[in-house]
């Protein structure tokens, strides 16, 4: 949250110079305050276990947020009961006359698949279309970041030669953003995933930022100048055991796994994992609200059609 300080106050260039987040009274006071609404649109096979993962960052600041719920109507879920889905879930008619602050987009296990072989793609092509005018900022995670910057930029997606999953270290490249604000030089974060974006792609795009990287694990975290969409090409949200759950899921199949990199303790996997990105994630989450949600969305958000994606709000940060 911002540091309200005179104007005047010889400390506000030096915060500013440190990228802490200072606002002047004036501004302050012409602030407005009212509850974020925020569309989850939760692509994941075990709906319930990400609604809990997304919920629990989304509740990890002061600001109070309304979330609504979204799955989409061309895919009949195997994993998620149909009540379930009844009573707390929305399809794209009945929500897409509404105007949000935020949306965040979750990842899905078709990688291996051409973006247009994916039975809902046509209408992840209208949501993601629809996001442009009536969404203020959206966070796209691992598959849906694919498919964001697949569809707004025409980036392509590489399969690699095996999956990548575990535990990576990141560098952060653009430390003064204010999606990293409070990040260390040096993080770790969870991937699970067959496929990956290029840099060489993303600097193809004056639009695009990448922000985070890692030697094994490649990009990590990318955005729009204007802070209207991000994409995170891993799990920040997965807890403790999601990777666990996963890797013995495909023991379990036979499809003889590789133990994931840099999370059992001595790669055993009899051990529990150290939960070593959990403050990351936090922040991750919380810096996208407060910066790109809270502080930037129009207080009336019919006042979103508006705006133009492309423009470039950050500068009042």
């Amino acid at each position: 949250m911002p540091i309200r300080i005179n104007a005047d106050l010889p400390a506000l260039e030096a915060l500013d110079s440190e990228n802490i987040f200072v606002m002047t009274p004036e501004r302050g006071e012409s602030q407005k305050i009212r509850p974020l609404n925020i569309l989850l649109l939760n692509l994941m096979p075990t709906k319930q276990e990400t609604e809990i993962q997304l919920l629990r960052l989304l509740g990890n600041t002061p600001l109070q947020v309304n979330v609504d719920f979204l799955h989409t109507a061309t895919h009949t879920s195997k994993h998620t009961s149909a009540s379930h889905l009844n009573s707390f879930y929305y399809t794209f008619d009945e929500i897409k006359h509404k105007r949000y602050d935020g949306m965040i987009i979750t990842g899905a296990p078709v990688e291996k698949m051409d973006f247009e072989e994916v039975d809902y793609w046509q209408e992840m092509c209208e949501i993601m279309e629809w996001s442009k005018h009536n969404v203020y900022s959206t966070l796209h995670i691992c598959w849906g970041a694919q498919a964001g910057l697949y569809y707004h930029f025409g980036v392509p997606k590489y399969m690699m030669e095996e999956k990548l999953s575990g535990i990576y270290h990141h560098t952060v490249m653009n430390p003064y953003h204010p999606l990293m604000r409070g990040f260390d030089d040096n993080y770790y974060a969870p991937h699970s995933r067959y496929t990956e974006v290029k840099l060489e792609d993303i600097r193809k795009h004056s639009d695009l930022i990448p922000l985070a990287t890692s030697d094994l694990a490649g990009l990590h975290i990318i955005a729009t100048k204007s802070g209207r969409q991000f994409f995170v090409t891993g799990h920040a949200e997965y807890d403790r055991n999601t990777l666990a759950k996963e890797y013995f899921r495909d023991v379990n199949k036979n499809l003889n796994p590789k133990v994931p990199y840099n999370y059992f303790p001595d790669d055993d996997p009899t051990k529990t994992p150290p939960f070593t990105w959990r403050s990351n994630a936090h922040l991750l989450v919380s810096n996208w609200l407060n910066y790109y949600v809270y502080q930037q969305t129009p207080f009336d958000l019919l006042d979103l059609k508006q705006l133009d994606i492309h423009d470039d709000f950050t500068k009042g940060l």
